[in-house]
Order: structure tokens, then C-alpha cells, then sequence
């Protein structure tokens, strides 16, 4: 199964799920359910020590690096990822309600496979607990300057990785497998699978469309061929759909950054900083998915809030696009403290965002190449 790739994981989770489920075998659709209970508590455990891990780490390294354009890049990258929640969330208005019929619920009615039993294991801290914490470790680190700690934050740092890599990772199928298996055991799996592809479809489109978006307003302001400088970069995209990973894709990103004649010290310096902070493909997928599953259920979200979900987003996700699935895992604690989720919907959210997580980590990239441009015109005019 390791030789396999995570979507197709998940497919054979959510198709084994439902085949359970469905046949009302209560035997085994009650062992993935007390699983999933089990691994849905590991998680809400195990979330505050990601945001920490990848916060605090990512803070302190944006305040070590020096140069003049590092607050400039940081702005232009941060109010791309808001405009691109803000364009999603417009588009879920206009489009979702046509392809997904409110009032039916997702999850809660009729489940009747229960666990056999539960093992609760409480975080350490809350959500918002844990991002100041890590505000204050990444911006006491950068002030004082000193290693000591942050190499024990990047050590963290990676020990949260190998069990996002080791544990969360390998078990999600089978997790997704028990939210499946408990649903279709009810009988409300059906509806859910059936919007699934035009969720995706609708998110795929708004990346595309917000990439175009991107590159003619570089184009405008420093007079570049938007189109020509677009199709300089398909190979970046192309590459990240493959890594699933920003950080992964910096090599080749920097390469297709020079075709445009960003110089060197713009590309070395821009490219690996928006792989850290760029995140508009992800939020436009984070945001259209979470507002589907809620409108699944019924329920609608206003701007006023889901604007301050999606500022969280921009910093909550830093340092996330190192790791393939890292934006759904920074994002999680969100979703539940600030839009109400619960496990069932998380793990639909989950199934649904790794289903075009490359594309999302695709859109980060190109859309780097738009930002290098700009910040290269700002670095000439200097």
C-alpha cells in the first residue's frame, strides 16, 4: 500500500467504507467506527502541536532573513491568499447553491453504528491557544537570535512531520473508511459522494481562473507578456501536481522565475520565501471545500464570518506546502473552532481537499512566479 498513492488510498478507503456500510454488516462497520473515534481524538490532540511545529518555526525564519524586500514579499503574498479566500468565497455563493441542494444533513441523523467503545485524548492546549504560543516562540526567536532554541523547534518541527508522515497520513483511509462506513451504514452516504466531483470541478476552475488573474495583473505592473509569462511557468505547475509540495518544486520554481528575467537575487530570495507563505491555491480549496460540506448540512456561512477564517488561513498555513496534506493539517484546528466542524464533516473536508490537494499546491506555485515578477519591478526601481 506504501507504493500507492494517497488519493488512491482514500478511493479504496471511501469505496471499502460504503461497501461495509452499505451491507450492513454491523460487525465490521462498528470496528472502522470505534477506529476512526479513536484516530479523529489523536488528531484533535495532535493538531495544537502542528501549528506549533509549523508556525513557530516559519515566524522565526521570515524574521532571520535580511533584505529590504522580506516585508514587501511577506504583504504581497499574505493579501494574494486573502483575495483568493475572498474570490472563493464569492464563487461558493453564486455556484454551490446550483449544485448542492441545502436542507439535507450531512452527518448526525440516523447513525446507527456505534463504537465499541472510546478512548478520549484531550489536546494540551486549544487551537488559538497554540498559534499565539507559536506567534510568541517565532517572534522571540527571531528577537533574541539565539539557536539553542530554535534548533529545538526545527527538531520539533521535523518529529511533527514523521508522524504527520508515519502515522496520520497511512491512517487516514482507513479513518475515512469508518466516516464512510458509519454514513453508508445509515444511509446518507449516497448525496455525499454525488457532490463530491463537482465540488472538486468548481475548485480546480477557480484556481485556473485566479492564476490568469494573477499573472495580467503582474503583467500590468511590470509590462510583461501576462500569456508568455504564464506558459514560462507550466513546467513549475506541472511539477508541483507531481510533488504535491511548494517546497519540493523550489528548484525548478526558481529555474522558470529566471525565464521571465526575474534576476537571481529576486528568484534565490522570493521563490523559497512564497513557498512558505503563498498559500492562495490552498485557501481557495479550503475555503470552497468547507463551505460545501456546511451547505451539505444545511447551514450557511456569512463574510463576516468567514473572513476572519480565511485571514487565519494565511498564517495559520506557514510552512505547511513543505509537507504533501500539510495545509488540510494546519487548517484543521481551524475548521472546527472558528466554523463549527465535527469529526464526521472533518473527515469529508479531508477526503475532499486530497482529492485535488496537487492542483491547490500547483496554484501556490505558478501564482509564486506572479509575485517574483512584481517584487522584481519594486527591487529595479529601487
Amino acid at each position: 500500500m506504501k507504493k500507492i498513492g494517497l488519493l488512491p488510498r482514500l478511493v479504496i478507503g471511501i469505496v471499502l467504507g460504503t461497501i461495509i456500510g452499505s451491507t450492513g454488516i454491523a460487525f465490521l462497520s462498528r470496528l472502522l467506527v470505534t477506529f476512526s473515534g479513536i484516530f479523529g481524538s489523536f488528531l484533535g490532540f495532535i493538531i495544537p502541536l502542528i501549528i506549533i511545529g509549523f508556525v513557530a518555526p516559519g515566524i522565526a525564519d521570515l524574521g532571520g532573513k535580511a533584505g529590504k524586500l522580506l516585508g514587501i514579499t511577506a504583504g504581497i503574498a499574505y493579501l494574494s491568499t486573502i483575495i483568493a479566500g475572498v474570490l472563493a468565497y464569492l464563487v461558493a455563493t453564486i455556484i454551490l447553491p446550483s449544485i448542492i441542494a441545502t436542507g439535507g444533513e450531512v452527518v448526525g441523523t440516523g447513525i446507527v453504528a456505534k463504537p465499541y467503545f472510546e478512548i478520549a485524548i484531550p489536546p494540551i492546549m486549544g487551537v488559538m491557544s497554540a498559534l499565539v504560543t507559536a506567534f510568541l516562540l517565532g517572534l522571540g526567536m527571531s528577537a533574541i537570535k539565539g539557536q539553542t532554541m530554535v534548533n529545538f523547534m526545527r527538531e520539533f518541527q521535523e518529529i511533527i512531520n514523521k508522524v504527520i508522515q508515519n502515522i496520520i497520513i497511512p491512517l487516514l483511509p482507513v479513518h475515512i473508511a469508518g466516516i464512510f462506513a458509519r454514513m453508508a451504514f445509515s444511509g446518507e452516504v449516497a448525496r455525499t459522494l454525488s457532490v463530491f466531483g463537482r465540488v472538486v470541478v468548481v475548485v480546480i476552475a477557480v484556481h485556473v481562473a485566479y492564476i490568469v488573474i494573477q499573472y495580467i495583473v503582474a503583467g500590468g505592473v511590470t509590462g510583461k507578456n501576462p500569456v508568455k509569462a504564464l506558459k514560462n511557468m507550466l513546467p513549475a505547475y506541472f511539477t508541483a501536481i507531481g510533488t504535491q509540495s511548494s517546497a519540493a518544486t523550489i528548484p525548478v520554481t526558481v529555474r522558470q522565475v529566471k525565464l521571465n528575467d526575474v534576476t537571481d537575487e529576486v528568484a534565490d530570495f522570493a521563490v523559497p520565501l512564497c513557498a512558505t507563505i503563498h498559500l492562495a491555491g490552498s485557501t481557495i480549496t479550503l475555503t470552497l471545500c468547507a463551505l460545501a460540506v456546511l451547505l451539505m448540512d444545511g447551514t450557511t456561512v456569512g463574510f463576516g464570518q468567514i473572513m476572519p477564517f480565511i485571514m487565519m488561513l494565511g498564517v495559520t498555513m506557514v510552512a505547511a506546502p513543505g509537507v504533501p496534506g500539510g495545509a488540510i493539517m494546519a487548517a484543521y484546528g481551524l475548521l472546527g473552532s472558528m466554523l463549527g466542524f465535527n469529526e464526521a464533516q472533518l473527515a469529508i473536508m479531508m477526503a475532499i481537499y486530497v482529492a485535488q490537494d496537487s492542483f491547490g499546491t500547483a496554484a501556490n506555485v505558478t501564482g509564486d512566479g506572479a509575485i517574483a515578477l512584481i517584487v522584481n519591478k519594486i527591487a529595479g526601481s529601487k
